[in-house]
């Protein structure tokens, strides 16, 4: 059985809290390319040319992409066959936040939902778990802003509603949400399972390279289909008018029970900041 370190993980995920914060991913930089290609509204190109020339200065300067750091969100594969050594895999992540949010000079975000007192560090992350076969360790995080967050919806749709109530109920959200959510935005999509699972499929969803379809085809073409229909709301980047409201809209499906049809739809920022290591 291969054994890996709890400082490895740690020391791992304080460096991926650090890039992700301050390096826009290459599918995110090539997603502001082709929406500078498509818009035509100058006052929308403008906007996505200032958020190209944020990402660079981020770059080159070290500094955030945005004042919040968000949320450490992480999603975790576990290889049955991997052994943690010398510790717990959720100790070692939420010191790996804690670790990079200080060395970073990261915003700490993270309090009490009651007394909103401030936890200090960051900490406690967000952490989902799933044992897969082999023995490695793959760890995907996603600093998640309160500004997108807050934008996410759920709602129990009947059976009956289909995809026209689906694409209601994603519609109604991206209107509602409007220029919060500092579009052009990515939007997820999770239909199916519980209420809780729904929404769970829809944040990991945000996590796929923006513009990679579903494998399924039919789930593809409602992938589509649901960005043409968010595009058409003429929000625009930033709300000020445009072709391009959402760079990506991805769709994650599970079975459900033959009496319900949860939907729940997660909203990213146009600094989509997510990094994935395999240890």
């Amino acid at each position: 059985m291969r054994e890996i370190h709890v400082d490895e993980i740690r020391d791992t995920v304080a460096q991926m809290c650090i890039e992700a914060a301050i390096d826009l991913s290459e599918d995110v930089c090539t997603a502001f390319d082709r929406a500078l290609e498509t818009e035509t509204a100058p006052v929308a190109k403008e906007v996505i040319g200032l958020l190209q020339e944020n990402a660079r200065i981020a770059r080159e300067e070290r500094l955030p992409i945005c004042q919040d750091t968000g949320i450490a969100v992480f999603f975790v594969e576990v290889g049955q066959d991997l052994r943690i050594k010398n510790g717990f895999l959720a100790d070692a992540i939420n010191d790996g936040v804690r670790k990079g949010y200080k060395e970073g000079y990261l915003r700490k975000s993270v309090v009490d939902p009651l007394t909103r007192k401030n936890t200090g560090d960051n900490t406690p992350a967000v952490i989902y778990t799933e044992v897969v076969p082999g023995d490695k360790l793959r760890i995907s995080f996603m600093p998640k802003g309160a500004g997108s967050e807050n934008m996410s919806a759920i709602r129990m749709l009947r059976p009956t509603d289909g995809v026209e109530g689906i694409t209601a109920f994603v519609l109604e959200c991206v209107k509602n949400a409007g220029a919060n959510p500092c579009p052009p935005i990515v939007v997820g999509v999770g239909i199916g399972g519980t209420f809780e699972k729904a929404s769970v499929m829809a944040k990991k969803a945000l996590l796929r390279h923006i513009g990679s379809p579903n494998p399924k085809l039919e789930l593809a073409r409602l992938e589509e289909d649901l960005l043409k229909a968010v595009n058409r709301t003429g929000i625009g980047p930033e709300g000020m008018g445009g072709k391009v409201t959402a760079m990506a809209v991805h769709v994650e499906t599970y079975p459900c029970h033959i009496a319900s049809l949860p939907v729940a739809v997660n909203i990213n920022c146009h600094a989509a900041r997510h990094k994935t290591i395999t240890l």
